[in-house]
């Protein structure tokens, strides 16, 4: 069978749409919000990240926002994946990471991270391994206390994704 020329840009056009096809995320990247608050909108706490336990897939960004002033976010690199990078942003300052590695990721605001100014971003399938070492990280103050109901939610959330 002799192909002719249009036969042929046909099939390559069709080829290179096939490979297209297989490049295409499976679903378009989110924009998760988080505020940084001088006190919680649904109680008296003070200093607190909203939302303080965060879901998010693969390729997702997370928008740190200062919405009161005197607020950081700084990732806890105790608290991390292997391969997941780390950052630190400058008071007052919004910070934009795309998280690119799945797993556990511990946060906090540097001036109040003593007063439980702490948060957690489940990002992909989560190892539980490197859940439950995230978990043991060394804390202290209220940060401490802050995590034990952080991560009771998210134990909370995993096993409801699980069953």
């Amino acid at each position: 069978m002799k192909l002719t020329r249009r036969d042929g840009l046909r099939l390559a056009g069709a080829a290179a749409i096939t490979a297209a096809a297989g490049t295409l995320p499976a679903r378009a990247a989110t924009v998760h919000e988080v505020q940084m608050l001088n006190q919680a909108s649904d109680s008296n706490e003070r200093n607190v990240f909203e939302p303080a336990l965060l879901r998010a897939e693969v390729g997702d960004t997370i928008k740190f926002v200062p919405t009161d002033r005197g607020h950081n976010s700084k990732a806890d690199e105790d608290m991390m994946p292997d391969g997941g990078e780390a950052w630190d942003g400058g008071i007052n300052e919004e910070v934009e990471i795309t998280l690119e590695t799945p797993g556990a990721y511990g946060y906090y605001c540097t001036p109040h991270r003593g007063t439980g100014m702490v948060g957690l971003i489940l990002v992909g399938e989560i190892d539980m391994e490197q859940y439950e070492a995230t978990k043991e990280a060394r804390q202290r103050g209220r940060a401490r206390a802050r995590y034990e109901e952080i991560f009771a939610e998210a134990d909370e959330l995993l096993a409801s994704e699980n069953s």
